[in-house]
């Protein structure tokens, strides 16, 4: 990926393509954030197919951050696509490194490491932000257009998709950091949001399907 490309500005055949492609990059730490745009654009769709409805006029305050919020939340994951392919550029670089002697064995070792803790923190973050899509998907099943609510289940499996793929990557980074107890908190950091992401999905998921209609909520803060 040349430097000046962003993945926000392919087309999705073209982004496939290059996804398709013998080159490393992108990979599947940029495919989970790109998946987990499209979990957040769907439930912006949704609280903008709600806004402005009588029928859902109490939660209108709901809808207004949630529409703004994840229409963000969709830009900072293709922005985390392009961070996750040049992070594993980077490490692969690293690893062709000369090492013929002590020093450049140490030099190489030390690049790897400062590397690959910049290769998690990439799908670390997109499964951070998946944390915050299905916060509002859930958030907004039962309580916005009813017509839509297959699309916040669909988020929500798209965010969780995304969130496993984004973990994966972060996991087969941990051992080139070079620091055991970094790697097991960032382990452990990882595995809990996951987890909290598929059990708040599964009840998004539920919640939809039910056609139940909820008591307004305050708008959740950022």
């Amino acid at each position: 990926m040349e430097p000046s490309t962003r993945f926000a500005d392919l087309t999705v055949a073209a982004f496939v393509d290059r996804l398709a492609s013998a080159e490393p990059v992108p990979g599947g730490g940029s495919a989970a954030a790109v998946v987990a745009s499209l979990a957040a654009g769907l439930v912006a769709m949704v609280a903008s197919l709600s806004r402005d409805r009588p029928k859902y006029a109490d939660h209108a305050a709901l809808h207004e951050e949630a529409a703004s919020a994840a229409r963000r939340l969709a830009d900072r994951f293709l922005e985390l696509a392009d961070e996750d392919a040049a992070a594993y550029a980077a490490f692969a670089s690293a690893m062709k490194l000369p090492r013929d002697t002590d020093r450049e064995r140490e030099v190489r070792s030390a690049a790897m490491a400062q590397a690959a803790r910049a290769a998690s923190e990439a799908p670390f973050q997109t499964v951070q932000a998946c944390a915050d899509v299905v916060a509002y998907a859930e958030a907004l099943a039962g309580r916005s257009n009813r017509n839509a609510s297959s699309d916040l289940e669909v988020a929500a499996l798209l965010a969780v998709a995304a969130t496993r793929a984004a973990a994966t990557n972060v996991y087969v980074n941990l051992p080139s950091i070079g620091d055991e107890s970094a790697s097991r908190e960032l382990l452990r950091r990882t595995e809990e949001l996951a987890d909290h992401i598929e059990r708040q999905a599964d009840q998004t998921r539920e919640l939809a399907r039910s056609g139940e209609t909820r008591d307004p909520v305050e708008a959740r803060s950022e």
